[in-house]
This record gives structure tokens, sequence and C-alpha cells, in this order.
């Protein structure tokens, strides 16, 4: 009932900060990495390790993402979108890997009547209220 899925590869803007704890000698030789050129920079290292690895499990992914039934990539909810589940009397499983959004015109009213639980491994975006209103629904 979502409006826009995308890939999963990212675009500028819709990235999210992640904080690793490395130890000084693993530090040391990121930076020594970086100074010979081999990256720009300790940013660009850590990527380039992150996809390596995730494309050395990309079949387990694969196989899990069909197994439970997730969406990948960017999943965004409109008014429209939950008003139109509410009349049909249907409540969403809002299940993505990515970036799940629901419209900042969407009441806490609507998101509570629409929107049955949240699953996001990834980024979820909703505003304040609605995101206090599914609280006890998002896993």
């Amino acid at each position: 009932m979502a409006t826009e899925l995308t890939e999963p590869r990212q675009r500028a803007g819709e990235t999210e900060k992640m904080t690793v704890n490395v130890g000084v000698v693993d530090l040391g030789h990121v930076d020594l990495l970086v100074q010979e050129g081999f990256y720009s920079n300790r940013s660009d290292l850590i990527r380039t390790a992150l996809r390596n690895q995730l494309a050395l499990h990309a079949d387990t992914l694969k196989q899990t993402l069909a197994r439970r039934t997730l969406m990948v990539g960017l999943q965004h909810y409109s008014r429209a979108d939950l008003e139109r589940t509410v009349t049909a009397g249907e409540r969403l499983q809002v299940q993505v890997v990515g970036l799940a959004r629901i419209a900042d015109d969407v009441t806490p009213e609507l998101a509570s009547a629409a929107i049955e639980s949240v699953t996001v491994l990834g980024a979820f975006q909703a505003s304040p209220a609605v995101r206090r209103a599914l609280s006890g629904r998002i896993h």
C-alpha cells in the first residue's frame, strides 16, 4: 500500500551515522591506509569494509529477506496510503530493511488506526507525535 519503493542504494542525504569503536592499533592501521592513499578518509575505508562484508553474506541476506517478507529500500507511507488502509478495514505491518518514512501530515490517530506494527532494520522517520502513538508497536 506504500507509494514508493526504491532500490536499496543510498543517495546523498539518506544516510545514518553509525559509531564504531576500534582499538588504537586498528585505528592506526586505518590511518596508515588513508595516509598511503588507499582510502580518502576513515569513513571511506569503513564503508568499503562494510559493503565487502554485506557482499560476502549476500545469499544469506536474500534468503532472510524472502523468509521474513521484509521490504528493502525506502518505504514511504503517505496520509492517503494510511487513509485507504483504514477505509479498507486493514492494518499494516511495516517491515523494512532500509528507511521507513511516514509523511509529516499523518496524525497520530491515523497512524494508530492504520499501523499494527513497525519493524525497521535501518531508520524510521516519523513525527514525534506519530512515534509516541506507535511507541508500543515499534520493534
